[in-house]
């Protein structure tokens, strides 16, 4: 059985047989998986009253330690969105009510962003049913299966520069 990207792989062969198309397989399928992959995290998030971006924001926060605190620049890079729209997500989060945003007294041209009850509450509803939904997601590949995937992957991230300090991804 094939998937999408044999077909597009079989239509380039046929059209520029001097083509070797490999690597667009690969890349395509990373893309197609992506967006699948996406697709369905939005509507398990949805479906609890979050968006991906703040399931992102919030779960940086929780997963920062107590006291569930950052300043916007490293809730920015660990989050992989940049400073810019970092600015907006954070103040759409505080209408919410889902964190505050304060003036870091240890170093006034900073701002810290804490989760607040409410985000902890938002954060820690959805965890669960959101690990369960990307264990359905992936159950089409064993054990081992995923652990050479995971490490496929981050070769490859590694080898396309997303390391730790890089920059961020929107």
């Amino acid at each position: 059985m094939g998937d999408h990207v044999d077909r597009v792989l079989r239509q380039w062969a046929a059209e520029r047989p001097d083509l070797a198309a490999a690597p667009m397989g690969v890349v395509g399928r990373v893309q197609r998986a992506s967006r699948l992959l996406e697709r369905g995290l939005t509507e398990n998030f949805a479906r609890h009253g979050l968006q991906l971006w703040e399931f992102d924001i919030l779960g940086t926060l929780r997963r920062s330690g107590p006291p569930y605190r950052l300043t916007a620049g490293a809730l920015s890079a660990s989050s992989m969105v940049t400073s810019g729209a970092i600015t907006n997500r954070i103040d759409r989060l505080v209408a919410r009510g889902l964190v505050t945003r304060e003036t870091d007294p240890g170093n006034r041209r900073s701002v810290v962003i804490t989760l607040t009850e409410s985000g902890w509450t938002a954060v820690e509803d959805v965890l669960e049913h959101h690990v369960s939904h990307e264990e359905r997601a992936l159950s089409c590949l064993n054990a081992d299966e995923q652990r050479e995937l995971a490490r496929l992957l981050r070769k490859l991230l590694i080898g396309l520069g997303d390391v730790p300090g890089g920059d961020a991804v929107e």
